[in-house]
C-alpha cells in the first residue's frame, strides 16, 4: 500500500503531500494519524523551516473520508457512543490545533475540492494559494452536522470576517477561487499547473528570513490575533525583537544588507 502522506525534504523546505488521489485525498485513519504524527514532529524541528501542504491527483482534500468510517462500521446505523465520537472528532481537530503550534509557516496550495476538513486544513494554514478550479466549503451542516467544525469558526471570521463566514458556515455553499481572492481568503490564483512555480517566491522571501525571526514572527501573529490589548502585542513584539537582536542572525543580516547581498543564516 501507497503512504497516506509523502514527505520530501529540501534545503529546509517540507514539502507534504495528501496521497489518497483515488478517494480524493479524503481523511481516513491512516492519513489522520499521519498528519498528527507529522505536526507533532514539528514542534521541535530546527531544520525544516518552511513547509508546503498539498494534495495528490487533482483535489486538495475532500474532509473526512465517509465511505471509510461507513465500513468500518459494518454498516450498522446505531452510531458509536458518546467517549468514541469525541475521541474520533478530537484526533483530526488536533491536526490543525497541531498546525497553528509548529513554528513553521505552512504554505496550502488549494485545487479542486477542499472540503469540509479539507477546508479546515487549508484555513489552518498560514497562507494560501488557489488553482482557478479550487472550490471550498464547510460540508458538516449538509451532513446533518452543526455548521462550525474543526476549527472553522474560528479560522474563518478571522481570515473574511464574521458575513461572509456566517454565509459559509450556515449555508455549506462553495466558494471559488475567484471570490476566494476576493474577500481575502486566498493569496493568489494561478492555473492548476502553476501552483508549484507560484509557491517559490513566497518560499523564497522566508527562507531569506532568518530561522529564529521566521519561528517568532508565526508565534506572534498566532498571539495578536488573540490579544486582549494593543499592549499585549506591543509586549510581544518587543520580546520577540530583543531575542532577535541578540542572536548571531541579526549580526548576519545587517551585515549583508550593508553589502547589498542575501544573508546566509546559520544559527538555527
Amino acid at each position: 500500500m501507497s503512504q497516506p502522506l509523502l514527505i520530501e525534504h529540501d534545503n529546509g523546505v517540507d514539502r507534504v503531500t495528501l496521497n489518497r488521489p483515488d478517494s480524493l485525498n479524503a481523511l481516513d485513519p491512516a492519513l489522520i494519524d499521519a498528519l498528527n504524527a507529522y505536526f507533532e514532529s514539528l514542534q521541535r524541528n530546527r531544520t525544516t523551516r518552511v513547509v508546503v501542504l498539498k494534495g495528490a491527483g487533482k483535489n486538495f482534500c475532500a474532509g473526512l473520508d465517509l465511505k471509510a468510517a461507513m465500513q468500518r462500521r459494518g454498516g450498522v446505523n446505531e452510531p458509536p457512543g458518546v467517549t468514541e465520537s469525541l475521541d474520533s472528532q478530537r484526533r483530526i481537530a488536533d491536526i490543525v490545533m497541531l498546525m497553528r503550534r509548529c513554528p513553521q509557516p505552512i504554505i496550502a496550495l488549494v485545487q479542486g475540492a477542499a472540503a469540509g476538513g479539507g477546508f479546515a486544513l487549508a484555513l489552518a494554514a498560514d497562507i494560501r494559494i488557489a488553482s482557478r478550479s479550487a472550490r471550498m466549503n464547510c460540508a458538516f451542516i449538509k451532513l446533518g452536522l452543526g455548521g462550525c467544525d474543526i476549527g472553522t469558526s474560528y479560522f474563518l471570521p478571522r481570515l473574511v470576517g464574521v458575513s461572509v463566514a456566517s454565509e459559509l458556515i450556515l449555508t455549506g455553499r462553495f466558494i471559488g477561487a475567484e471570490r476566494a481572492l476576493m474577500v481575502g481568503l486566498v493569496s493568489e490564483i494561478v492555473e492548476d499547473d502553476m501552483l508549484e512555480s507560484a509557491a517559490v517566491p513566497f518560499i523564497e522571501a522566508m527562507m531569506t528570513a532568518s530561522p529564529v525571526g521566521l519561528r517568532l514572527s508565526k508565534e506572534c501573529l498566532n498571539m495578536s490575533v488573540d490579544a486582549s490589548s494593543i499592549e499585549a502585542v506591543i509586549a510581544m513584539e518587543d520580546r520577540n525583537q530583543v531575542l532577535c537582536s541578540r542572536s548571531e542572525d541579526f549580526k548576519e543580516g545587517i551585515q549583508a544588507f550593508l553589502e547589498k547581498r542575501k544573508p546566509v543564516y546559520t544559527n538555527r
